[in-house]
């Protein structure tokens, strides 16, 4: 396979390439720790019941977090990519070697039940050694599993806000005060508890050292 990637025509390479650069937002949207991060982000805005931050904000916080929990990586990519194209000038190979370090960072973070269906169900023969494991294989059981991670921590954020918005409800209900809305006055309540713990701070570094 690498002889024929060495061997393809130049012209073919960059398009090639180009059509493998047009896949860079679905590839940082979908296989680093931006999924995660934006989940996480959308749950807690919706256990709050507010729409701030901006939509801008939460996406600008988890580009900033995906850059600093996939430094390493990023930079182990630019390192193997650079130099076989340093030695042979050939651009599908130093995509393919680039892609290696995001490769195994997926596969740490994947549940093996995830991983093995989809390799059974390409392959008929299951590969010796995970360097046999396509980086597409391995993509759509990484997504399946941090979604799963997601909701998980999804979940536990919810928890506490569900069990304010029952407490407030179920005062408003002995007061008598039926047509108030439990959502409206357990609101400052939510900020005020989410403040005093220090919310996004708890959030954020769980989140960073989920990966670690």
């Amino acid at each position: 396979m690498n002889n024929v990637l060495h061997d393809m025509n130049p012209v073919l390479q960059m398009l090639t390439v180009m059509t493998l650069f047009s896949l860079i937002p679905f590839v940082f949207c979908c296989m680093t720790s931006f999924l995660r991060f934006t989940i996480v982000f959308s749950l807690l805005k919706t256990a709050m019941g507010v729409q701030v931050p901006p939509s801008i904000v939460t996406i600008g916080l988890c580009m900033i977090l995906t850059f600093y929990t996939m430094g390493g990586v990023f930079e182990q990519m630019y390192n193997k990519g650079s130099i076989p194209y340093q030695k042979t000038g050939n651009l599908i190979v130093a995509v393919d070697e680039g892609s290696k370090p995001l490769k195994e960072f997926m596969m740490k973070q994947t549940r093996s039940s995830d991983l093995a269906f989809f390799v059974e169900l390409k392959r008929k023969e299951m590969p010796k050694s995970p360097e046999d494991i396509t980086i597409w294989e391995v993509a759509p059981a990484y997504i399946l599993s941090e979604l799963k991670v997601a909701f998980e921590i999804g979940f536990v954020v919810f928890v506490p806000f569900i069990v304010l918005d029952l407490v407030v409800a179920n005062i408003l209900l002995a007061l008598g005060m039926f047509m108030l809305s439990p959502t409206i006055i357990s609101l400052p309540f939510k900020l005020l508890i989410f403040i005093a713990v220090d919310g996004w701070a708890l959030i954020v570094q769980g989140l960073v050292q989920s990966y670690n």
